[in-house]
């Protein structure tokens, strides 16, 4: 720690020291005594184990006269009897825009062996409500994403939120990375939630790569943490895009993925006692959902916005499983990722017939609109066919309208096709989409 952090943490240290002790454990979750007047939801408390280690533990509920805690880290080594300390009403950071370049983990704690934060002046909650409805700005102004799929057929603006769909293996990281390296935004934030640990230093240096690290902040909680470390990732990863967004810049947060966030609230609830509810999703799955996603978006009138960016790891390839189905109906639109397009070797693997961008109508001019619309018949119509034209069930000629599909349809699976390492502006998507459809 540096002189200058090591000053403030003494300005911030409280010399009072409440303590309990472990009295219970059952499942992931520990009961304890003495907690229960000096403590709230959400309180951040330190368990010391026989053996002299330390753990992170927050408190999530109380039942009659103790409070129910659930630990950061693995459960073995802790004991009945065990001493808590309360060291903070609730979890804060102190972000700095130093912190860019930087990999933490779910305690904003940094993990890239490249020495300590910077700490800001500002306490930033974790857990953080979004700008009141009314004082936020308007979700205005294209945002130039660099794919030529997404800029034509599902136009983002700064502020919207949109959701990824795709199973696994089917192009989410890729497509999160091109978005990362091309898009016009101040500060990339990125949430690998529930990663794969060995995918995490892939992403980091095939996918990112230096030129998007640099202006990014990526926060990483793995499939192997604790369910409590891989949700404080997610709100972590708000926290910060919420700091810079403060400072008036647009910031891009992305998450990948909301699915193995409800998974770890699940298994969090769960452990609670809450019942079961939808694919055994428990109820607070569906009331944190919101409270995470709206978060972003725009910010209040003078202040930047947070474009947000959310995979969700589509359950068996079903797009109206619970998760998909929630996500769907709080965000501005959805991309869809498809197995069977990536499959015939066309990537990114975007279905622009299933995608939607709720904003688009609003940002587009009005011949935009139309020749989107133009060509998107074109893809059903042949989509449609594809049987009859694929086994030569169908004469050419006995449909003009058809006969344009067929003609039109490989030109525009060209167009919707794209090199990762191609950064393609949005102007030119919408002129080469003109000089293709008259």
């Amino acid at each position: 720690m540096n002189i200058q952090n090591l000053i403030k943490a003494v300005d911030r240290f409280s010399p009072d020291s409440n303590f309990g002790h472990v009295c219970g454990i059952l499942g992931l979750t520990l009961e304890a005594i003495g907690l229960e007047k000096i403590t709230t939801i959400g309180s951040q408390c330190k368990l010391k184990t026989r053996s002299g280690e330390e753990i992170w533990a927050e408190v999530l509920g109380f039942r009659d006269d103790k409070t129910l805690l659930m630990p950061f880290g693995a459960l073995e080594g802790i004991g009945i009897g065990d001493r808590i300390s309360v060291k903070s009403s609730k979890a804060q950071i102190y972000p700095d825009s130093g912190w860019l370049g930087r990999i933490l983990n779910g305690f904003g704690e940094p993990i890239d062996e490249k020495g300590p934060l910077t700490l800001g002046e500002k306490a930033y909650c974790i857990h953080r409500d979004p700008p009141p409805a009314h004082t936020r700005a308007r979700v205005r102004n294209r945002l130039d994403l660099g794919i030529r799929a997404l800029n034509t057929f599902t136009t983002c603006c700064y502020g919207q939120r949109m959701g990824i769909f795709a199973g696994s293996g089917v192009g989410k990281s890729m497509l999160m990375s091109m978005i990362a390296k091309y898009t016009h935004v101040d500060v990339n934030v990125i949430g690998l939630i529930g990663e794969r640990g060995r995918e995490v230093q892939e992403f980091l240096e095939e996918y990112l790569g230096p030129e998007g690290l640099k202006r990014s902040i990526v926060v990483v909680a793995t499939s192997n943490e604790s369910a409590l470390m891989r949700r404080q990732a997610a709100y972590l990863t708000l926290a910060i895009s919420e700091y810079f967004r403060d400072q008036g810049k647009q910031v891009m947060c992305m998450m990948d993925s909301v699915t193995r966030f409800a998974m770890a609230q699940r298994e969090i609830g769960l452990s609670m006692g809450e019942p079961p509810a939808s694919k055994g999703y428990t109820p607070t799955v569906f009331s944190q959902l919101p409270k995470l996603l709206e978060r972003a978006g725009p910010g209040e009138h003078g202040q930047g916005s947070i474009t947000g960016l959310f995979t969700v790891l589509v359950d068996g390839d079903d797009h109206n499983e619970p998760i998909s189905d929630a996500v769907r109906g709080i965000l501005d639109g959805h991309i869809v990722l498809e197995r069977g397009i990536a499959e015939r070797g066309r990537y990114p693997a975007i279905n622009i017939l299933k995608s939607v961008s709720r904003t688009m109508p609003m940002c587009n001019l009005e011949e935009e609109t139309q020749r989107i619309i133009k060509a998107k018949r074109y893809l059903s119509l042949y989509e449609d066919m594809a049987e009859m034209i694929r086994i030569g069930a169908y004469k050419k000629g006995s449909d003009t309208e058809l006969d344009e599909a067929i003609y039109y349809y490989p030109k525009l699976e060209g167009f919707l096709s794209q090199k990762i390492a191609e950064n393609i502006s949005l102007e030119s998507g919408h002129n080469l989409l003109k000089e293709m459809i008259k």
